[in-house]
């Protein structure tokens, strides 16, 4: 088994998992009601998709 003959400092460390941090969720407009939504999901105010109509708004309320 492959044991470090030295400590790794707190610098090396943190520079390895400088690139390990999550990012942000990104939104995008929806074409139909202009609020924002996750992109290739359905828009939670009007039930569009890709410029169809997916979900009646009308049932769900």
């Amino acid at each position: 088994m492959a044991v470090p003959k030295k400590k790794t400092t707190k610098s090396k460390r943190n520079m390895r998992r400088a690139h390990d941090a999550l990012s942000g969720t990104q939104a995008s407009e929806c074409p139909n009601c202009g609020e924002l939504k996750r992109p290739h999901h359905i828009c939670g105010s009007c039930g569009h998709y890709d410029d169809r109509e997916v979900l009646d708004t009308a049932e769900v309320l």
